[in-house]
């Protein structure tokens, strides 16, 4: 049996308490007869972990309904607060394990980064959310901006779950030539494509996976469900995460889409409304969020290539003339970012040809304890190909726009690893964007003690070892180079120039900042070292 409440809004938020481990209640906010939110929560009766928050700013002086199903406290509606202010973030981005220049939603779980695009000076991360809580559910579109992507402005969510379902991954783009028909001023339409999930909530209960179309018509600070969703019905169960890009030798859209077990389809469109499916692949030791995409071999404007990736960093590399892909390489397990905790990888739209870049960013897939947040993203990379002596291959290295956070800079040069002889670095800084070159020597195994968290070389494996993981990591006559950037809760490894990729939850630091290098049986040299202090991203 339900309880209700009636509320005047009087101010920007309603505040929700959370208690971890409260059982789970269905909570439903008639905002208007066309406009019903639907969610969990583990409300809190008593003394609550930590606050969460609905913006209603646009429902000031109207009234809301609140039901509450399936609570055994009767006086639960009454814990909830309205105010100006998100209540109990005092301490906002500086809690104990809160990410310093990665990118974490102020509230809730977040997981697959959606529908990036650049426009007009602004990259646009979306990413599946759950404002309610700080476990996989509730699923929404977060919304955050940059204009350096590095300092993030989180904006709020920008599509809730309907009765079609909750919110799952996609893509977006900017139509440039109004192809849907959806401009209205001077703004380019950005059109984002979703997953409407049926079926994963009560209110969507009975409805399919289907593909949808919002857009936004205002520069992305409103957005709009298109009246005639879906565009694509239900292919096969489960089907979802559309990646939508301009093919420019064919003048039309293309959609990669994740069918189910390592099938994806490709469709094609002339107005992003109307979609037409005309090829369909298996892709083995893959599955989900698709990402196509072109880049030049070794720099060459005149050799390109198309990479067709999935959630797991697996991909391969061929020609496309918009129509067939012909593959040439193939990377399936072992991938570059097998080895840690990173999923679903989206690149950005849009990017300005002046820029050229690709520029990739995924979900860190670690559990952060105890926090009002869950989660974060890695930090922005760059994706370039190279040839190796395993054929063309991803190279992810951090982006450039780093440097504006660097506070303090160190270099050394030639330092010598004596054998089982302790060389210690006195740099003293919680943040950090580690660059260093190693000649192997004689040395049976490297170590690198970062804030009391080991990282190895088996020099005979030819293998890197930190924490629970390990990668291959091929030496270049003799020697290794490593990037580390060192955050709170998350340490990210590039090997020999982001041949390797290694994104690592480290919740366990030491309070101790220094830095320490050892050489085991045998000698080595660090021939080159620099270390940048970096600011936080949210001061």
């Amino acid at each position: 049996m339900g309880i209700t409440r009636e509320i005047l809004i009087r101010y920007k938020y309603l505040n929700f308490p959370v208690k971890n481990g409260a059982p789970k209640l269905l909570v439903r906010c008639v905002l208007d007869r066309n406009d019903i939110r639907e969610f969990e929560i583990e409300l809190a009766s008593g003394e609550p972990d930590y606050w969460v928050f609905m913006d209603v700013s646009r429902l000031i002086g109207r009234q809301l309904s609140i039901t509450v199903l399936d609570a055994e406290d009767k006086n639960i509606l009454d814990t909830i607060e309205q105010g100006d202010e998100i209540k109990g973030a005092d301490n906002l981005y500086q809690e104990k394990y809160r990410p310093q220049f990665h990118f974490s939603s102020r509230r809730g779980w977040i997981n697959d980064p959606n529908g990036l695009v650049y426009y007009k000076g602004e990259y646009h991360l979306f990413y599946q959310h759950n404002p309610y809580g700080c476990k996989w559910g509730n699923m929404h579109w977060g919304h955050a901006v940059s204009k350096d992507l590095i300092h993030w402005n989180e904006l709020g969510d920008v599509l809730y779950p309907d009765e079609m379902g909750t919110m799952f991954s996609g893509s977006g783009v900017v139509d440039t030539y109004n192809t849907s028909g959806l401009k209205c001023g001077a703004e380019d339409p950005i059109v984002l494509f979703y997953t409407a999930a049926g079926g994963t909530s009560i209110q969507s209960t009975g409805h399919p996976f289907t593909q949808c179309i919002a857009y936004s018509i205002d520069g992305g600070r409103t957005w709009t469900k298109y009246h005639d969703n879906p565009v694509i019905g239900e292919i096969k169960s489960g089907n979802r995460d559309p990646k939508v890009v301009w093919h420019e030798s064919t003048g039309r859209w293309l959609m990669a889409l994740y069918l189910e077990g390592e099938d994806y389809a490709l469709f094609a469109s002339s107005d992003l409304k109307n979609w037409s499916q005309f090829a369909e692949y298996r892709i083995e030791g893959t599955g989900e969020c698709p990402d196509i995409f072109e880049l030049p071999v070794d720099g060459d404007p005149n050799n390109k290539r198309w990479v067709f990736w999935s959630a797991n960093g697996s991909y391969m590399i061929g020609s496309f003339d918009g129509r067939n892909f012909v593959e040439e390489y193939r990377h399936i397990t072992g991938s570059s970012i097998e080895a840690g905790y990173s999923y679903a990888a989206q690149t950005w739209s849009n990017i300005p040809k002046d820029d050229g870049r690709v520029i990739q960013i995924s979900w860190a897939t670690i559990d952060i304890p105890d926090m009002p947040f869950n989660g974060c993203m890695t930090f922005p990379c760059e994706l370039t190909l190279r040839t190796t002596d395993e054929g063309v291959r991803l190279f992810t290295y951090p982006v450039r726009e780093i440097e504006d956070l660097y506070r303090h800079r160190y270099s050394y040069e030639f330092q010598m690893l004596k054998k089982d002889v302790p060389l210690s670095v006195d740099v003293d800084s919680e943040l950090m964007d580690i660059c260093f070159e190693l000649d192997l020597g004689s040395a049976k195994r490297i170590i690198m003690d970062i804030h009391g968290i080991e990282l190895s070389y088996d020099a005979k494996e030819q293998k890197l070892y930190f924490m629970d993981k390990c990668a291959v990591l091929k030496p270049q006559q003799k020697k290794i180079s490593l990037r580390i950037l060192v955050d709170r809760a998350i340490i990210e490894i590039f090997g020999n120039e982001g041949l390797v990729y290694m994104p690592i939850g480290a919740i366990d630091q030491d309070e101790n900042k220094g830095l320490e290098f050892l050489a085991e049986g045998g000698e080595a040299v660090l021939t080159s070292l620099n270390i940048s202090s970096l600011s936080s991203i949210w001061t």
